[in-house]
């Protein structure tokens, strides 16, 4: 009669398990899916997007365009240390003061410009050398970083407005165990450094000031609290629950041979 109260309660406890591992056990859309618009989900007002401005140390590629190939040729764009390699191209770095020092051009205030201001700025400086001159300004540190869980490294940012989730797809995307509720973007600003934390599974995220990704960002991905029993597949689950009742079937077979000997005991 105890044998058979004991083999219930495993009974019971076993089902419970199976139960409490097929719900929770299984990392489901609610859980890890983008673009949702449920309502337990933050909503994020309309952001404006602001484009990058020049700071300090970053490095910059100069072109200048013109009809005179003389004025052409007195701001060279390739290293000559390259090779002639297209993909070396010659960069100039802004230096802490916020000035870069350009060919013919010296001391020039680029930081806190955006790039068309900058390009507008030195088209006037360079009208002594021809009228019809035309820069061409790109960023040659233009990249973002991704740590955390998710997959890491540096990666360039290969279009302007470039998206949390082309970001994102670009690395390799987030990993199913991954907090996908407090994505956090740190990004250094004029006025010091920001951290920006958000439910990257909300809707309400497309043109959101979350949504755009800048140069020298750190995008960061927290571990989530229930990785230990979530998994992306149901054959893992069953896996899971193999083991379980592996274990509490010894378990139990311990404690019956214990109270059996128990008993045996008792009778001698």
């Amino acid at each position: 009669m105890k044998n058979r109260t004991i083999y219930n309660n495993v009974s019971k406890s076993l089902l419970l398990l199976f139960v409490v591992v097929l719900m929770s056990g299984c990392y489901s859309r609610r859980a890890n899916g983008y673009l949702q618009s449920r309502s337990s989900l933050p909503t994020y007002e309309r952001g404006v997007y602001e484009e990058y401005r020049l700071r300090p140390y970053d490095e910059i590629v100069l072109r200048v365009i013109s009809s005179k190939k003389d004025v052409v040729s007195l701001f060279p764009t390739v290293n000559s240390q390259g090779g002639g390699d297209s993909q070396n191209p010659f960069t100039y770095t802004i230096y802490p003061d916020g000035t870069a020092d350009l060919p013919h051009l010296s001391k020039v205030q680029l930081a806190g410009k955006t790039l068309r201001e900058a390009e507008l700025y030195l088209e006037q400086m360079l009208k002594e050398f021809s009228d019809d001159v035309t820069v061409k300004l790109a960023l040659n540190t233009s990249t973002y970083c991704v740590i955390g869980s998710a997959r890491r490294g540096y990666f360039p940012i290969y279009k302007e407005r470039l998206t949390i989730f082309q970001a994102l797809a670009a690395s390799g995307n987030i990993y199913d165990y991954a907090d996908f509720s407090e994505v956090k973007i740190i990004r250094e600003t004029p006025s010091g450094t920001q951290i920006k934390t958000f439910d990257i599974r909300s809707l309400s995220i497309l043109d959101s000031e979350y949504y755009y990704i800048y140069p020298n960002d750190i995008i960061y991905v927290d571990l989530s609290g229930k990785r230990f029993w979530a998994t992306s597949s149901y054959s893992n689950i069953i896996g899971i629950i193999s083991s379980s009742v592996g274990f509490v079937a010894t378990m139990t077979n311990l404690v019956l041979q214990i109270k059996q000997a128990q008993q045996s005991a008792t009778q001698k």
